[in-house]
């Protein structure tokens, strides 16, 4: 283990050649990017993923990563944001490790690749496959520290199954994702600065003085409720606004809509969790910083 969780402890390659049953139905090229806890990953980790996918769209009908599941929420939504495919890009992770009896990485990777290959597979934006479960990056979450059914969506469900080997789609995601994304960063060196601020009784002003101190370019705010904001809270986003920085709230609670309310500061996240929000406002803020738009952008991605 390491910092309390599972560390990654094996090449792709070796990995693959747990799971032999891979090679009965396609033909699979490993790629190892990086071998690091999930919870060390950050933009030049999103964007060396994404970049690898679109360096080689031409030469396979899908992809899948496999990630920690710590963050598994975070890196599979960049990707949705801003990877030009409509071919399936499947993210996959274990709960539990190799050696444990009844280690579930094995079967989440050959699931995760059968929906890769599967043609039914395209066109449904960024996927999660793990414990039978096929999510959509844009609402799936992980919901309990160490189960393994813990990658949920509370409020919108599952995009499918995976039942007898075969995957079974039921749904697609409405919201904007990959081809139809108007963002494309393949270009750009440095994603713009967002921090999360968590809030709570009392929770205290300095936290924005500290994100204006480090020059950050936004600020999610991590509400009680429906994204609900104290007196302390609300003086602080005011002076971050003051100094240039856009604000959005989220809620704290995991699931559920924060609605626009003129009566709070900051633009709103829609129904994404804080971390979801944060990517989301830095992939907009190469775009704009318009709020108007970056509005739009909540309510349709």
């Amino acid at each position: 283990t390491a910092a309390g969780g599972l560390a990654p402890a094996i090449t792709s390659q070796e990995l693959l050649s747990c799971v032999p049953e891979l090679a009965e139905f396609c033909r699979i090229d490993a790629i190892q990017l990086y071998n690091l806890d999930s919870t060390n990953m950050g933009p030049e980790q999103w964007q060396g993923i994404a970049a690898a996918v679109q360096e080689n769209y031409d030469r396979y009908d899908g992809f899948v990563i496999t990630h920690g599941t710590d963050t598994l929420d975070e890196t599979p939504y960049f990707l949705n944001l801003t990877v030009k495919s409509n071919k399936p890009v499947v993210f996959t992770a274990a709960m539990r490790p190799a050696t444990a009896i009844s280690a579930d990485g094995p079967m989440n990777l050959l699931e995760a690749v059968t929906v890769a290959a599967d043609p039914d597979a395209r066109g449904r934006g960024v996927m999660v496959v793990l414990n039978d479960r096929i999510g959509a990056a844009r609402f799936v979450t992980k919901t309990n520290a160490t189960s393994l059914d813990t990658f949920r969506a509370p409020e919108e469900g599952y995009l499918g199954v995976v039942v007898g080997g075969k995957p079974q789609f039921e749904t697609r995601v409405d919201k904007i994702h990959t081809l139809r994304s108007v963002f494309d960063v393949r270009q750009l060196k440095v994603l713009p600065k967002v921090v999360i601020i968590y809030g709570y009784q009392d929770d205290p002003e300095y936290m924005y003085d500290a994100a204006i101190a480090h020059h950050a370019d936004g600020i999610i705010y991590a509400g009680t409720g429906a994204g609900s904001v104290s007196v302390r809270s609300a003086a602080g986003i005011k002076k971050a606004q003051q100094a240039g920085i856009v604000v959005v709230r989220a809620s704290r609670t995991g699931s559920g809509v924060v609605p626009p309310d003129d009566s709070q500061p900051g633009l709103v996240a829609d129904s994404l969790n804080p971390a979801k929000a944060r990517i989301l406002l830095m992939t907009a803020l190469t775009q704009t910083k318009d709020p108007q738009l970056i509005q739009q952008y909540f309510h349709t991605y």
